[in-house]
């Protein structure tokens, strides 16, 4: 069972032990019910029932239920780029998708996660804190407790973390730096496409930085940040100015070059580590098939 523990401060001193683990941790409502009827608060070494009052100095401690994902583990290489106690973040390959859904029940990430667990002993419930689509590749973020997961939710949400992505885009884009600011929503209800829809019509609002690094004959090698996060955000805001990704069949790629994948690999997470508050940066190295598709662009 995880815990974290802290000493009251003076400007804490008086104020309901609730409030003051919710405004460090952003736990659930939901957990901090939990965490209260199950008692597993204790001050001073000792249990104690409900939201008390604490003193400055008083030594508290907050152990966070065990909860487990029950996906059926199957054998799939799970690339770690780093863990510890609260996260996982490996760098997941092309061509296969994030956790299971109607479309595809198995062979997803989550059961190479579980089989990762039964090899090694672990257990912890699954948190998947981004997405990637099943054809992209790279960074993917995983809590392995919800005061994980919520931290760096609420990162995400006051824009405190860094998104960045490697893409290679059809054609030539002429400018070396700009934000795609435009709005985005379904097309239709049943589509799994996204398009630019304005908000008045249920888009919501969607910024993309874009960088060019490199251009090519017909192609423009770029890294991509994202300032909101959308589902097919940067695969749409690239077709939006004709521009989409090599190889994104849904949204009009070119696939000469490279098939069965968009040319789009998440590179670099940037967040506050939920525990320490300490930057943490990570990298994933460019997929095999990508670099192999910039070194024949060249």
């Amino acid at each position: 069972m995880d815990k974290f523990t802290f000493t009251v401060s003076e400007d804490e001193a008086g104020v309901q032990l609730r409030k003051i683990i919710k405004t460090k941790y952003h736990l659930s409502s939901r957990l901090m019910t939990t965490i209260k009827y199950k008692n597993l608060i204790t001050l001073n070494g000792k249990s104690v029932p409900g939201w008390i009052v604490p003193s400055c100095g008083d030594r508290v401690s907050v152990a966070l239920p065990d909860e487990e994902s029950h996906f059926p583990p199957e054998d799939i290489p799970i690339d770690i780029l780093y863990e510890d106690d609260d996260l996982l973040i490996i760098n997941k390959q092309a061509g296969i998708t994030v956790h299971p859904t109607k479309g595809h029940p198995d062979h997803t990430i989550a059961n190479g996660i579980m089989k990762y667990m039964s090899d090694t002993g672990r257990s912890f419930k699954i948190r998947f804190i981004n997405r990637l689509d099943m054809d992209t590749s790279g960074i993917l973020v995983i809590g392995k407790n919800s005061h994980a997961q919520a931290e760096i939710n609420m990162q995400m949400s006051r824009g405190l973390t860094r998104k960045r992505y490697t893409a290679v885009a059809s054609g030539i884009i002429s400018e070396d730096e700009f934000v795609i600011d435009k709005p985005i929503g379904r097309l239709s209800a049943d589509s799994v496409r996204r398009g630019i829809v304005s908000e008045a019509d249920g888009g919501y609002p969607s910024a993309t930085k874009v960088h060019v690094i490199k251009r090519f004959g017909n192609a423009t090698l770029t890294e991509l940040e994202l300032l909101t996060g959308r589902t097919h955000q940067i695969r749409v805001h690239l077709a939006s100015i004709g521009h989409p990704l090599l190889g994104d069949r849904l949204y009009g790629g070119d696939e000469t070059y490279i098939k069965g994948r968009q040319a789009l690999h998440a590179h670099s997470f940037t967040c506050l580590h939920p525990m320490t508050k300490n930057k943490l940066e990570v990298i994933a190295p460019l997929a095999t098939d990508l670099a192999e598709l910039i070194e024949r662009l060249v």
